[in-house]
């Protein structure tokens, strides 16, 4: 069946206007006033997180390789990390710390979804939170030492491929909290094929894009690494909380993008 030129316009116009609301969602970008907002454009928006991921990983890049032109590498990954902190609003760090400060001791599924409620931040959840930014400075700085492009590229697939774990997390399990007092209800839906399909799409665009520098291998690497993510936070999370919650989807994105990172920067015999 053909469709009309007019459905095509109105489903593409349909589909910026998601992108428009993931972007919204995730960053401190403006979006234009025609966007508009319906509770249901939230949830499925989910499916342009990777993209946005891969935005925010670029313009990170940016900010890295033009500050590496007038400092050393550490010192410009410590402005790009500050760039990119100011461009989210520490969305998923802030998501880390509340997730490891509740889940990292040995108490309740009722305390642990209390714990993420609270405003403070604990030992664990400020370690956790000082290793992840120490982590992505040292690797950002390892990576445009070695080469700008290599470092552009890592940067736009991590961030992209830690959004699109969040999603896989959000299709494969249940959500956990309060639905009701959610920060962000409509995502405390389940995720459909369709937005998963979506997201899995942007994914391998991202990866095509980081093929440009990185071997196949390296790649191959990267993608097992933030499947491990993924393995490992759903069995965890279904352990202590039989689900997810918002602020250990952002967990999930935290540790997706180190994985890779990691897995990118390793010293194996991997080209």
């Amino acid at each position: 069946m053909t469709l009309a030129p007019g459905a095509v316009v109105i489903g593409a116009v349909h589909q910026l206007r998601l992108f428009f609301v993931a972007l919204q969602f995730l960053t401190r970008l403006p979006v234009p006033r025609w966007v508009g907002y319906q509770p249901d454009w939230l949830n499925q928006s989910a499916r342009h997180l990777p993209l946005v991921g891969g935005l925010v990983g670029a313009l990170g890049a940016l900010v890295l390789c033009g500050a590496a032109m007038w400092w050393s590498p550490l010192v410009a990954a410590l402005i790009a990390l500050a760039a990119s902190l100011l461009l989210t609003g520490a969305f998923h760090e802030d998501g880390l710390a509340d997730s490891v400060d509740a889940l990292g001791g040995a108490v309740s599924r009722e305390r642990a979804l209390q714990i993420m409620k609270d405003s403070r931040i604990g030992s664990y959840g400020a370690a956790a939170l000082v290793l992840a930014l120490a982590g992505r400075a040292v690797l950002w700085a390892t990576l445009v030492a070695r080469d700008p492009a290599l470092a552009a590229a890592a940067l736009l697939l991590s961030a992209a491929w830690g959004r699109s774990a969040a999603v896989a997390l959000m299709a494969r399990l249940a959500y956990a909290g309060d639905a009701e007092h959610a920060k962000a209800k409509p995502l405390a839906q389940s995720v459909t094929s369709v937005e998963l399909g979506w997201a899995g799409a942007w994914s391998l665009a991202a990866a095509g894009v980081a093929s440009l520098a990185w071997p196949a291998a390296r790649l191959g690497a990267a993608a097992v690494a933030a499947a491990l993510v993924v393995v490992f936070m759903q069995r965890w999370l279904t352990r202590r909380l039989g689900g997810y919650t918002g602020d250990t989807l952002g967990a999930t994105e935290q540790l997706t993008e180190l994985a890779v990172l990691l897995a990118l920067t390793a010293n194996v015999g991997v080209a």
